[in-house]
């Protein structure tokens, strides 16, 4: 039994992950977890979609962001400040050490533009954002 989201902004947060990893699984990536909480003792580490290539040998970590339109005052990746990030990286370092992985692997954006009762939604995936610090090492 799946639980009712609280407010509208979950709702719709909740839709804008699924039609990201919508869009990402038609493109052939496998969605390996969803909402992943790698740290125990701090639950804001949280990444929304955890996704594998197509070719098996990257895993992507993705923060989905959801907004109603396209703002021409604000411009792509907005939402993703410092804070955030911080965030993100403690979770990714989190995620990688537990499952003990040792692959590449990268950070990604999907922004979701759209309401769940307005049509389909407009998708923009941006590749490669920098997340990880130049000489991060984490062994």
């Amino acid at each position: 039994m799946e639980k009712k989201p609280k407010n509208v902004a979950v709702a719709r947060g909740r839709w804008g992950e699924d039609a990201a990893a919508a869009f990402l699984a038609a493109r052939g990536w496998t969605v390996l977890e969803r909402n992943a909480r790698p740290c125990a003792l701090d639950q804001r580490c949280e990444i929304d979609l955890v996704i594998q290539s197509r070719d098996k040998r990257a895993v992507v970590f993705v923060e989905v962001k959801t907004h109603r339109a396209r703002s021409p005052r604000a411009g792509r990746l907005w939402c993703v400040n410092r804070r955030k990030k911080n965030v993100l990286l403690r979770a990714c370092t989190n995620w990688i050490l537990r499952k003990k992985w040792h692959g590449n692997f990268r950070f990604d954006v999907v922004e979701v533009y759209g309401t769940p009762a307005g049509g389909p939604p407009e998708i923009d995936h941006v590749e490669n954002v920098p997340l990880f610090p130049p000489k991060w090492r984490f062994w």
